[in-house]
């Protein structure tokens, strides 16, 4: 899962568009990529008036830990123009990533 935060001038409008139409189809061009790839984004604020510190957070699922790590080596390669889009929608020095271990709990009776 990756916390980011828009660069800095850069609307809502703008951070999603650049995400969606150009920083995504670069990550699903890089394989072997992740089989799962889901963005949520944040409110400015959340119910009670809380400012959200990221403006997205993502959540990418692979095969196994072994295509992660043969993935995310592609992607931090030089050359592989992920860290130069990154400059221009994401306030990098503010990424978060964390590898996590998931749970899934399912309503009573279903």
């Amino acid at each position: 899962m990756a916390f980011l935060k828009a660069r800095a001038g850069m609307s809502r409008d703008e951070f999603v568009d650049h995400y969606e139409n150009h920083h995504v189809p670069l990550i699903l061009g890089i394989t072997p990529g992740p089989f799962y790839y889901v963005r949520n984004y944040l409110p400015p604020h959340d119910e009670r008036g809380f400012p959200a510190e990221f403006d997205v957070v993502t959540h990418m699922k692979f095969a196994d830990a072994a295509t992660r790590r043969t993935w995310l080596s592609l992607v931090l390669a030089p050359g592989s123009g992920v860290a130069e889009d990154e400059e221009r929608f994401l306030d990098r020095a503010r990424t978060q990533s964390w590898i996590v271990e998931e749970r899934l709990s399912a309503a009573p009776g279903r």
